[in-house]
């Protein structure tokens, strides 16, 4: 075989690579982009939403990488057994709709914030205990979720928009208010604070995730599949199909730079938000702060598995937080 026609293949075969590298980043492209919509944009089908990760069998986590996620928008099964009224705001990303129940002699107002996928009346039992202590509540179901208009879900960058919403509203009446919000709500809160100026007299946060992209890849690891770089694409991909960068949508940035008094709620076996995330986000808070870690509990509501203790340290943020010059740091 002669010299020139050892180059001849070499070159073929570079070619031929070269051409299935390109098309292998094609196809990874065109996955992350589906799944990025999928799990972006709720649709209108019945039935139940995919399993968390961790939940799936491993034929499911296969069928579930080839096919994405089954996202129907979350719908409200329950209604508050307390009084209120339904009312509507108007925000940038439509009408949300919000049960707001009023108190005697409130001592200010808890706005409810939930979580990816789920809805405003996952929260009753933590509205009938802020009213039980003296608060008003309002319960609010993010754009795209629930009795909110829409269908799509950013995960916390567009619903930053709707907190600002929320409690803009609310400061047009009487007495503090508050923020209680859950994963996905805690980010948007963080972001509204951060970028949009909003300023509620505290916030009580549970699990908040570090940013977009240790989500996503915590989503892989849950599946057993290594996070780089479907992690990224899905990411740049979900970002790019709902306008905004989502590298950016980084819970401990906002944090350093908001100076509300904040309490940070985490479950020491939450399978989606490490320790170390936690520690990040706490350590950037500006403000006081206050920390709880809830033994044992996951991606939950604590008060399943502590609920002594949730109700104690709700009931101790809501009385020390807002004072002037507290800048306690208290961790268990």
């Amino acid at each position: 075989m002669t010299r020139s026609v050892i180059v001849a293949m070499s070159r073929r075969i570079r070619i031929r690579l070269g051409w299935l590298l390109a098309i292998g980043f094609l196809l990874m492209n065109l996955v992350a982009a589906f799944h990025a919509w999928r799990f972006t944009h709720f649709t209108t089908e019945s039935g139940l939403h995919t399993d968390n990760p961790e939940q799936l069998s491993g034929p499911q986590k296969v069928w579930v990488l080839l096919t994405g996620i089954k996202n129907p928008k979350p719908v409200n099964h329950a209604r508050p057994p307390f009084p209120y009224q339904t009312i509507y705001l108007t925000g940038p990303n439509g009408r949300l709709e919000s049960w707001y129940s009023a108190v005697p002699h409130s001592k200010g107002t808890v706005a409810l914030l939930h979580g990816y996928t789920s809805s405003k009346g996952k929260f009753l039992t933590e509205a009938a205990t802020f009213r039980h202590l003296g608060y008003s509540v309002l319960l609010t179901d993010f754009a795209g979720n629930g009795g909110s208009e829409g269908n799509v879900c950013t995960v916390g960058h567009h619903e930053a928009e709707d907190v600002a919403t929320v409690v803009r509203w609310l400061q047009h009446r009487p007495g503090p208010v508050f923020i209680y919000a859950n994963s996905m709500g805690a980010v948007a809160t963080l972001r509204a604070e951060a970028e949009l100026g909003v300023r509620p007299t505290a916030n009580l946060l549970e699990c908040p995730y570090g940013s977009m992209l240790k989500t996503a890849q915590s989503r892989f690891r849950s599946m057993r599949v290594p996070p780089f770089p479907m992690a990224n694409l899905l990411v740049l991909w979900g970002g790019l199909e709902n306008n905004f960068w989502a590298f950016n949508l980084d819970a401990t940035r906002y944090a350093a730079h908001i100076s509300t008094p904040t309490l940070l709620m985490w479950g020491t076996a939450d399978p989606r938000v490490t320790r170390q995330e936690t520690d990040a986000l706490f350590a950037a808070l500006s403000g006081p702060k206050l920390r709880q870690d809830f033994p044992g509990s996951g991606h939950e509501p604590y008060w399943r598995k502590h609920q002594a203790l949730w109700e104690q340290t709700i009931t101790q943020a809501l009385q020390h937080l807002p004072a002037p010059g507290n800048r306690t740091a208290a961790t268990q």
